[in-house]
């Protein structure tokens, strides 16, 4: 396992495209980028939004084979600054569209309700490059990393529109404590600790 630095922002930004680019259904993803003929564009530019915010209040881990990453966020670290400020104008005009905010912090609102106010542990997103997909290469990164957080006190809390995702955490001591509805495709909130 590798802790990523700011010099390994294209690997990842890389990784994340290449594993959601191709995924056209309903999820948590397609629901933030605008889709439109700059989709590719627009998703880079959450994948970079999502790897700056990483570094900045958490963590990037990187497969040793550098094939797959997860992104790590602690909520504590997560307080204002104007480098987040302008990232997130950034997304919302080049990435969700000015007119879909409104939708994506709905999106916001109904997971947010099922974190817990104060500090926890959110694996926001990982992935694997598609040539590794099938292997054990995104499991042994998440094993690595999540084998760290079982003897932590705080919590581990985890949403996701990925049923396949969701058994992958379930293996790693993550339990399901909820499930969302209200966008028109399951979100599941996973916890541990």
């Amino acid at each position: 396992m590798i802790r990523a630095s700011k010099e390994d922002r294209k690997t990842v930004v890389a990784i994340l495209v290449e594993a959601f680019e191709p995924l056209m259904e309903e999820n948590s993803i397609n629901l933030v980028v605008k889709q439109d003929e700059k989709r590719s564009e627009r998703m880079r530019i959450l994948m970079e939004y999502l790897f700056d915010k990483a570094m900045r209040t958490g963590e990037v881990f990187l497969s040793d084979n550098r094939a797959s990453c997860l992104l790590i966020s602690y909520a504590h670290k997560d307080t204002f600054s104007i480098s987040k400020l302008a990232s997130t104008i950034r997304l919302a005009i080049k990435c969700i569209g000015v007119e879909r905010v409104r939708k994506v912090l709905r999106r916001q609102k109904i997971v947010q309700r099922n974190y817990p106010n104060g500090a926890y542990i959110r694996p926001m997103i990982f992935a694997v490059r598609n040539e590794y997909k099938g292997t054990v290469t995104a499991a042994k990164l998440i094993m690595q990393v999540f084998k760290d957080f079982k003897d932590n006190e705080l919590p581990v809390i985890v949403d996701t529109a990925s049923e396949d995702h969701v058994r992958l955490y379930q293996k790693f001591g993550l339990r399901i404590f909820n499930k969302e509805k209200e966008l028109g495709f399951p979100i599941y909130l996973l916890r541990m600790n």
